[in-house]
């Protein structure tokens, strides 16, 4: 079986080599010129699934500067993965960072993850999914986790980090979860934004990002439609989000390091839909 052969919802449901430095990060603020746009490759999974290596190409051919690998990474070998960084290194493309099952973080798992991760060049480590808690100790419990991750992989130079869903949004005992995981782990513990799904539980992405500096240093730029028929499936500037003031918000207070797009489907083919939102992303940067 192909090593891509699950999709992320599957995945999400179960669950250094060349240095990187982002200059202007520190402060808080960044040109928007140094700023790189990628795509969270489960936006091409079906692609992906099929011919892993033809995809990142096409996808580096369009002008991504940057890919997000998924749960199926995880199953590679390190000769897989070394495959595959020689072939973005071919292609000017970098990895910094990969999505992950909770559990790749767990004692069984943390060497392989942390190897797969060095060898892709990988600078941060996001946990993509968990489950929603009926309790606030239960968020605090795995933001507890997250910290420990945390102590784990920072000997070597990686950062652990967290993608948010709805759920997260959703009051729990009168408090939003996504509160609890920002008090309650380390600043480096990076706080990976989901537009959509913020936009989705009613929910501003612009005062989130102002609420946490420094702590944005990346984004997920997947839009949102309130009509039921389109929901995520709406392309990047056409749905609710605001996408100008995002952008301002995440690059002088932020930190934002990068941004991906996402795409959850569209009414176009996989590749054609990443190939619009990134001609759509860039006419909106151009605009800011």
């Amino acid at each position: 079986m192909s090593y891509f052969n699950f999709s992320r919802r599957s995945f999400l449901a179960l669950s250094a080599a060349l240095p990187w430095a982002f200059r202007g990060i520190a402060s808080g603020t960044a040109s928007s010129n140094s700023i790189p746009v990628g795509l969270e490759l489960y936006s091409v999974r079906d692609a992906l699934q099929k011919d892993p290596q033809g995809t990142v190409r096409a996808v580096a051919q369009m002008g991504y500067k940057v890919v997000e690998f998924y749960g199926p990474y995880f199953e590679w070998s390190e000769a897989q993965a070394k495959d595959m960084r020689k072939l973005m290194d071919e292609l000017g493309i970098r990895c910094l960072s990969t999505h992950n099952d909770e559990g790749n973080f767990g004692a069984d798992k943390i060497e392989h993850t942390k190897a797969l991760n060095h060898i892709l060049g990988a600078k941060y480590v996001v946990q993509a999914w968990s489950d929603p808690k009926p309790t606030l100790d239960g968020w605090k419990e795995l933001a507890g986790k997250l910290n420990a991750a945390s102590d784990t992989l920072a000997p070597a130079g990686l950062k652990v980090g967290y993608h948010n869903h709805d759920a997260e949004w959703k009051p729990v005992e009168g408090k939003r979860p996504i509160e609890i995981l920002a008090a309650n782990t380390k600043r480096d513990v990076m706080l990976q934004l989901d537009v959509g799904t913020c936009l989705e539980a009613g929910a501003d992405p612009v005062a989130w990002i102002r609420a946490n500096p420094g702590r944005i240093h990346s984004i997920h730029c997947k839009d949102w439609s309130p009509d039921p028929n389109i929901a995520y499936k709406t392309l990047f500037g056409e749905g609710k989000a605001d996408w100008k003031a995002i952008f301002q918000a995440a690059e002088s207070v932020g930190g934002v390091e990068y941004y991906l797009i996402e795409q959850e489907g569209s009414r176009y083919p996989e590749l054609e839909t990443a190939r619009r939102c990134l001609d759509a992303f860039r006419k909106t940067r151009q605009e800011s």
